[in-house]
């Protein structure tokens, strides 16, 4: 990686966790029992900066010169987290689990739900250094 972008990305990654704590500490606890819209809305901008700081993770670790081209595959493990994640999610609204009741059986696809993300933005930024490194 070029000396002037690395500074950039650690401003990226330090302005997308501090909003990832933000979002997740202070306003997702506000709406989450009242307000369902702003729920869904702060939730996705929670999972866009998570995604972001993993992005400028991978970006910051990645050695492009030192090993040979990544592939997807971990983004593909992430989006296969995400999706069953996201249908596990669904099939215990779709049974009528209440959530109050049962927070460790919501917590497991949760963690999926993160890890998935994680995983897409760490290799994606893993891509986009080697492919800035074959171009410069």
């Amino acid at each position: 990686m070029t000396g002037d972008r690395r500074p950039l990305l650690v401003l990226l990654l330090a302005s997308a966790l501090l909003a990832t704590l933000l979002i997740h500490l202070r306003f997702v606890p506000r709406y989450v029992p009242d307000d369902v819209v702003l729920t869904v809305l702060t939730v996705g901008v929670g999972w866009v900066t998570y995604t972001l700081a993993f992005y400028a993770l991978g970006r910051l670790t990645a050695a492009p010169r030192h090993q040979e081209f990544p592939d997807m595959r971990f983004a593909d493990i992430g989006i296969a987290f995400l999706l069953v994640s996201m249908l596990l999610l669904l099939a215990f609204d779709a049974f009528g689990l209440p959530f109050d009741g049962l927070l460790g059986v919501y917590a497991v696809p949760a963690l999926g739900i993160y890890a998935g993300l994680a995983c897409i933005g760490w290799s994606i930024g893993r891509r986009t250094e080697a492919i800035n490194e074959i171009v410069s």
